[in-house]
C-alpha cells in the first residue's frame, strides 16, 4: 500500500509499505477513505515528539471502512463505515476508567506516533471497539474527519479546561485550525467576548467569520497591551494557548485576569518560562492536556444537528498520491491560506 513515512528530521516520503495485519484479537484493519494532516505532524517532522521514530507512517485522523477484525472485536464488522479516534483506548485500565483515554496504558495517542498511522491506504486500529465510532449512512465524511482530533482537542483542552462560562471573556492565542476549533466550540457556552490573536491577517479574518468578537494581530509585539486595553486593564477570564511556542504561552501569562484560567493546547518542543514572580498571587489555574476524545459522541450530535459545521475548517483537497503537495500547502499556510486539508486515499 501507499503510505506517508517520516524518514528523518524534516524528511518524509510517499512510500510502499506492507498492508497492516491483525496482531491482537481486539484489532481492526480499516481501509482509509479520507484523512488529514495535523499541526502535530509538523511538530514530529521538526523533532518535537521524541516518541515518534523515523520509519513511522504518520497520521492520526480519518474515516474509513472496516476491512477485517480480530476475534475479540464485537461492535464492528467488515464493511462498517467508521470514524477513527486519534486516541486508542482499551476501556479497562485505570486511566480509561477515569475517561483519561489519552493515558491508556496500552493505547493513548499511539497512531502515527508509536505505531503506524492513518496517512495510508490501510491502518491497524488497536482496541477497535473503543477507538472507532460508527458513521451513519449519508453522513458527511469530510466533516467527520474533523471529529477525529481537531474539534475534540479544541473543545476539551481549550474550552473545557479553560472553564469558559456564559458572559466570560476569552482570548485564543493562535488562529490556526486548533485555535479556530476552540473558537467554534467556545460558543456553546455563550462567552461575552472571544478575542483571537495571530500574526496572520487572513486567519484573523476567518476568525471573525467564525464568530470572534475582536481580533489582534500580534506582529508588532504589542498584543498584551492591546488585550489589556480591550478589557479595561483587567485581562481575560480564559486564555487558550493554541500554538506551542514560548512566546504564545508567555502572552497568555500576561493577559490572564485574576481568578482566570490558562489552558494550554499547543505541543511544546522547547522550555517555556513560568513567571511566578508576577502570577503567584493572581489566583489563576494553568491546565495541560492531551485530548481524551471523550466528547466525540457529543460533537457528533452537534454536527448532525447542524449546530456546528466543521467543514468551515477545510480549505484544500488532495489525493493520497499528492500528499507531499498537501504537506507543502499545509506547512506554508501564510502563503496558501490553508487551514485543514482533506486527503482522499
Amino acid at each position: 500500500m501507499k503510505a506517508l513515512v517520516y524518514l528523518a528530521l524534516g524528511k518524509k516520503a510517499l512510500d510502499e509499505r506492507p498492508k497492516p495485519e491483525i496482531t491482537s484479537p481486539t484489532d481492526a484493519i480499516v481501509k482509509i477513505t479520507k484523512t488529514t494532516i495535523c499541526g502535530t505532524d509538523l511538530h514530529i517532522l521538526k523533532g518535537d515528539v521524541a516518541t515518534c521514530k523515523p520509519g513511522r507512517i504518520l497520521g492520526h485522523e480519518g474515516v474509513g471502512i472496516v476491512d477485517s477484525v480480530g476475534a475479540g472485536v464485537t461492535v464492528f464488522k467488515p464493511g462498517d463505515h467508521v470514524l477513527i479516534s486519534c486516541v486508542s483506548a482499551c476501556g479497562k485500565c485505570e486511566y480509561c476508567r477515569k475517561q483519561m483515554f489519552s493515558h491508556c496504558t496500552t493505547g493513548g495517542w499511539i497512531l502515527g506516533n508509536s505505531i503506524d498511522g492513518t496517512q495510508a491506504e490501510f491502518v491497524r486500529i488497536p482496541h477497535a471497539d473503543n477507538s472507532l465510532y460508527p458513521i451513519p449512512a449519508g453522513a458527511d465524511e469530510e466533516a467527520l474527519v474533523m471529529l477525529s482530533d481537531i474539534l475534540p482537542t479544541g473543545f476539551e483542552c481549550g474550552v473545557l479546561n479553560g472553564k469558559v462560562q456564559p458572559g466570560s471573556t476569552v482570548a485564543i492565542v493562535g488562529s490556526g485550525p486548533i485555535g479556530l476549533a476552540a473558537l467554534l466550540t467556545a460558543q456553546f457556552f455563550s462567552p461575552a467576548e472571544i478575542i483571537m490573536i495571530d500574526l496572520d491577517d487572513n486567519r484573523l479574518e476567518v476568525a471573525k467569520r467564525f464568530g470572534a468578537t475582536s481580533t489582534v494581530n500580534s506582529k508588532d509585539g504589542n498584543a498584551a497591551e492591546a488585550v489589556m486595553k480591550m478589557t479595561d486593564k483587567r485581562g481575560v477570564d480564559t486564555a487558550i494557548e493554541a500554538v506551542g511556542i514560548p512566546a504564545t504561552f508567555e502572552l497568555c501569562e500576561k493577559i490572564v485576569a485574576p481568578g482566570g484560567h490558562i489552558a494550554n493546547i499547543g505541543v511544546h518542543g522547547t522550555k517555556v518560562e513560568l513567571h511566578l514572580e508576577t502570577l503567584w498571587d493572581r489566583n489563576i489555574s494553568i491546565t495541560t492536556r492531551l485530548v481524551d476524545t471523550v466528547t466525540i459522541p457529543m460533537l457528533f450530535k452537534t454536527v448532525r444537528s447542524h449546530k456546528i459545521d466543521p467543514t468551515l475548517l477545510i480549505t484544500h483537497r488532495f489525493k493520497l498520491d499528492k500528499i507531499l503537495d498537501a504537506y507543502e500547502t499545509f506547512a506554508h499556510a501564510a502563503d496558501t491560506k490553508a487551514l485543514k486539508v482533506i486527503i482522499e486515499a
